[in-house]
């Protein structure tokens, strides 16, 4: 793991966080820091912990051990991840988990409505990032008849349409044709936000990521990034896990395909 001074600023931390589901150790003392204008990729197998380890950032899942702080302040009950959860923007999996409104717009708003925004501002906050995706014609939609990379779009942009300050971003290409995917890269590479990225889109992650985790074995460790400087075409990151061919592909090894849901015991909020 890379090391952090007490003064750097840490927006979220696991320390120590140990989690287990049906007796089986998911994550077995992690430690974590996302500090601000970071974007980090994490990367590990199907089952090893992921979509748990963005879950309990956010109150979703209760560690066994170990602390989870937010902006500064260790969260443990309920009511602490109020706050978090209005700061801190998490894309779901499956995007039917996060869509239920009827209209596409009707999504959008949902969130700023229940940060106590103007019905005017909270549509205001809709269209704009519906324009910002380039899905200003399905704002009067029904959500669910939507393709598969249509919702995935929608999700992220419910998730935007809040402002948060991070973005937890769980499996974020999923469904998505590779124009869309193009788009939602460079709106992204963009975003100001920090950023913690489950993808096994290895191309995807290293146009986005500072820097890599892979979580395997309930343990969290760096992962090497090398970067292109001298080419103009190549300046992206690239992901080397230890112990895998030194070859540049579309996936990160041993992973499956990405677009496969990376089902994880207690993943579901």
């Amino acid at each position: 793991m890379a090391a952090f001074s007490d003064r750097d600023p840490a927006l979220l931390e696991l320390r120590g966080v140990g989690f287990s589901y049906g007796g089986r150790s998911v994550l077995a003392g992690v430690d974590l820091r996302l500090g601000a204008g970071e974007r980090v990729a994490l990367i590990g197998p199907n089952g090893a912990g992921k979509t748990t380890l963005l879950h309990l950032l956010v109150g979703l899942q209760v560690p066994d051990r170990g602390e989870v702080l937010a902006f500064g302040r260790a969260r443990r009950a309920e009511t602490d991840f109020f706050e978090v959860r209005a700061r801190v923007g998490l894309l779901f999996q499956d995007s039917d988990d996060q869509l239920f409104c009827p209209t596409v717009l009707e999504d959008l708003a949902f969130g700023p409505l229940n940060l106590g925004r103007s019905p005017d501002q909270a549509r205001a906050d809709a269209e704009r990032i519906l324009d910002l995706l380039g899905l200003g014609g399905l704002a009067d939609r029904v959500t669910h008849r939507l393709s598969a990379g249509e919702k995935r779009l929608v999700a992220l942009g419910t998730v935007l349409a809040m402002d948060p300050e991070v973005l937890l971003l769980d499996e974020p290409t999923n469904g998505l044709d590779e124009a869309t995917e193009a788009r939602l890269t460079d709106h992204l590479a963009r975003a100001p936000q920090a950023m913690l990225i489950v993808s096994h889109d290895r191309r995807f992650l290293e146009r986005l990521a500072t820097r890599a985790l892979v979580l395997d074995g309930g343990r969290l460790a760096e992962a090497t990034l090398h970067r292109h400087p001298h080419s103009h075409s190549h300046t992206h990151l690239h992901i080397h896990v230890s112990g895998e061919p030194a070859e540049h592909g579309s996936k990160v090894p041993y992973h499956g395909d990405h677009h496969a849901a990376d089902a994880e015991p207690g993943a579901d909020p």
